[in-house]
């Protein structure tokens, strides 16, 4: 991208007065932006201190064109923030007769500084002003909320024309709590606003106070609301009362399992498969109740199952394996299995009975029998969630029988084919890359480079993504929040628009979720998140990088590698600094009030806060320090014991040995554990990949060149 030579020093210039860790420079973004766009000066101040971008600022806000005027109106918010509301005032005169398309927000910012310089008369023009001029503009509601704490017609304007509107929501609270018996406002909350902290609350009151009054489709917004918030006994009771669909009725049931219910939800998969026979969702039905029946129904409901649905044969095949061995019949079951890798042998179910199969072997010292069973997955299942294990163990397995050259290629591969994953790093350092192994990632000081300009968001309207661009995180929510139709199934590029947006506002919990879950689209969607991953703001935005100064001073305090402090909040809060655990464990860091109080007591740290983002970290960065110490600065040992505490790590020790890390971690026996090692490491290769130049480049020669080899 272009850019003044000047401006592009000045930056460089303030953030070499701080440790090498972070520095920025631009790269590509997911939408293609207008040309105008590519040129701007002003994205690539988005992200710089105030201070350092007021001098290019004020340069670029005397050229009389949409950057000057883009320059103007982060100079006044900048000067809203700082407290200097005059000078915010004349940044902003007459800006929206010349930056039309902000033209709503300008006015918004005027009357934010007459406020907080106490000209209320002249605050409250302004917001008539933006009334009167743009009535159904999302941006208009900022007036509304505020002209209706004296007047409550605006209130009501707020609420008719703006439902999905974040200060709407405020505006709703605001009026439950003087009088709580509202039905129709607390349905507006839980249609338009159903993923808030206070969502399932707003859902308990209106099942508990107001059943009788609820029509179906009513009865089946609040049912998807506890569905997608994991709360499935709830929302199978909502569903029972819903209109009547293959979907919900498998929700009935599916709750109804999930929430230890089996005989209600057999009787539910057995009204899907009488009311719906044909429905897709009948066949994930049919193996569900396999599982809740005697052995004898079970395989009558998965041979029914493998004759009429085939993107469900492949699971109904190997549970009825499984099910044949239990009962002696090892022919039988031998023959499943067969049909399984014969007929639907790129499957997920085909892939899962290899994997089974070679771990089995493996452990039984059949190492050539391992080898050959987990192969055929990187060729047949390379999509998998386990074709990068696979992968990675056929190189380790066919080192260990003297391959050599065979465990490169497999390492190889992994790396090119994976190089998001977990065993991608694992194959890098077993390749001989310096990008640090179990006992030295600690030392770790990487130079890490993210980009200055915020991506166009490929879905929205110009203005979202003019808001977004410009750092206006809370505006481009509102307008996008106020644009989605209401029920309205996202297209790939809206739900990661929309993950990119929560992000901004600091949702950083649901908006990686939402970008994460892309991958679970079916047919063409998914061939489009396949297009979308290919660019790196995807990978980017499921690896963002917030309290960046925050974790670099308490990681330099510690010694410890910063990046690998990020990762553990990733893992351990998705950057959520008010987030508790269902042990009560807080913060960012996830620190157990019992924990803080030893640390601090040993580290002499005074009083603290642990719902305060900066004494989490530090806390916490000071106990990661100390696990380190503990285990000889062996990272996967310090964060198994971060997550599982010191007794257990020193039984799995003594249990497994740690001759072959590897191993040791496919051995350690708690779930939870074994995914949150993997995961911690994964996030700081992804970090390291994605920001480290060096390790970046070389990453992608390596893909190159695996490519080129295919030809």
């Amino acid at each position: 991208m272009s850019g003044s030579v000047t401006s592009i020093f000045l930056v460089m210039r303030h953030f070499n007065t701080l440790p090498n860790w972070v520095m920025n420079i631009p790269s590509v973004s997911a939408a293609k932006p207008q040309p105008e766009a590519i040129a701007s000066e002003v994205w690539k101040l988005v992200s710089q201190p105030r201070e350092a971008r007021k001098p290019i600022l004020e340069q670029l806000a005397q050229e009389k064109n949409t950057d000057g005027f883009r320059a103007r109106y982060l100079l006044a918010a900048d000067y809203i923030v700082l407290k200097q509301e005059s000078q915010a005032l004349e940044s902003l005169a007459d800006l929206e007769k010349d930056y039309e398309l902000l033209a709503p927000q300008i006015l918004n910012q005027r009357a934010l500084a007459y406020t907080l310089l106490g000209n209320q008369q002249q605050a409250q023009k302004t917001w008539q002003e933006l009334i009167k001029n743009h009535r159904q503009h999302p941006l208009v509601v900022k007036g509304l909320f505020e002209l209706g704490k004296a007047d409550g017609k605006y209130w009501d304007q707020a609420i008719a024309d703006f439902p999905a509107h974040p200060l709407t929501k405020e505006i709703i609270k605001a009026r439950l709590a003087k009088n709580p018996d509202q039905l129709d406002l607390l349905l507006v909350l839980a249609t338009y606003h159903p993923d808030g902290n206070d969502a399932d609350l707003i859902r308990d009151q209106l099942v508990q106070k107001y059943a009788a009054r609820l029509q179906p489709e009513q009865w089946e917004t609040i049912a998807l609301g506890y569905w997608q918030a994991a709360k499935f006994g709830k929302a199978a009771n909502a569903y029972a009362k819903a209109p009547a669909s293959a979907e919900t009725i498998y929700r009935y049931a599916r709750g109804k399992q999930l929430d230890s219910r089996p005989p209600e939800a057999i009787s539910g998969y057995l009204r899907l498969i009488s009311e719906f026979p044909d429905a897709p969702e009948t066949g994930l039905g049919l193996r569900r109740l396999a599982g809740l029946t005697s052995a004898q129904l079970a395989l009558d409901y998965l041979n029914q199952v493998i004759s009429k649905f085939p993107k469900e044969a492949p699971q109904a095949l190997y549970a009825k394996a499984r099910i044949l061995d239990a009962q002696n019949d090892s022919a039988g079951a031998t023959k499943v299995r067969q049909t399984l890798l014969t007929e639907y042998k790129n499957s997920e179910a085909a892939a899962e009975l290899r994997w089974d199969n070679a771990q089995r072997l493996a452990k039984l010292g059949d190492l050539q029998g391992a080898w050959q069973n987990a192969q055929p997955i990187t060729v047949d299942n390379p999509d998998s969630p386990l074709a990068a294990e696979a992968a990675f163990w056929v190189g380790k397995w066919a080192k260990q029988l003297g391959k050599e050259a065979e465990a490169k290629v497999a390492w190889q591969h992994t790396l090119s084919r994976y190089p998001e994953s977990y065993y991608g790093w694992r194959s890098a350092v077993l390749l001989g890359w310096d990008v640090g192994d179990f006992t030295t990632l600690r030392q770790k000081d990487p130079i890490v480079v993210t980009n200055p300009e915020n991506p166009v968001p490929p879905a929205g309207s110009e203005l979202v993504q003019e808001l977004y661009r410009l750092g206006e995180y809370q505006a481009a929510w509102a307008v996008w929040r106020v644009e989605l139709p209401e029920k309205h199934k996202m297209t790939v590029a809206e739900q990661f628009t929309d993950g990119l947006l929560r992000q901004g506002v600091g949702d950083y919990l649901i908006g990686i979720d939402q970008i994460w879950s892309l991958s679970q689209r079916e047919g063409e969607e998914r061939q489009q998140w396949q297009e979308l991953r290919k660019q790196r703001v995807y990978w980017e935005s499921l690896f963002p990088f917030p309290f960046r100064q925050e974790v670099l001073q308490w990681s330099k305090q510690q010694d410890l590698n910063p990046l690998l402090v990020m990762s553990l909040i990733r893992q351990e809060s998705r950057f959520e600094t008010d987030i508790v655990s269902s042990a009560g464990a807080l913060g960012l860091m996830q620190v157990m009030p019992e924990t803080a109080a030893w640390i601090a007591g040993n580290a002499n740290f005074g009083k603290y806060d642990l719902k305060n983002y900066q004494d989490n970290i530090k806390l916490g960065t000071w106990y990661l320090s100390h696990n380190h110490k503990q285990y000889d600065n062996n990272t996967m040992l310090a964060i198994a014991s971060y997550n599982a505490g010191a007794g257990n790590v020193a039984d799995w020790i003594q249990r497994f040995g740690l001759r072959d890390p590897d191993l040791f971690i496919e051995d350690i026996p708690f779930p939870e554990t074994y995914g949150y090692v993997k995961s911690v490491l994964e996030n700081h290769w992804n970090y390291l990949r994605l920001y480290n130049p060096e390790v970046a480049k070389k990453l992608a020669d390596q893909t190159q060149n695996s490519t080129i080899g295919k030809k």
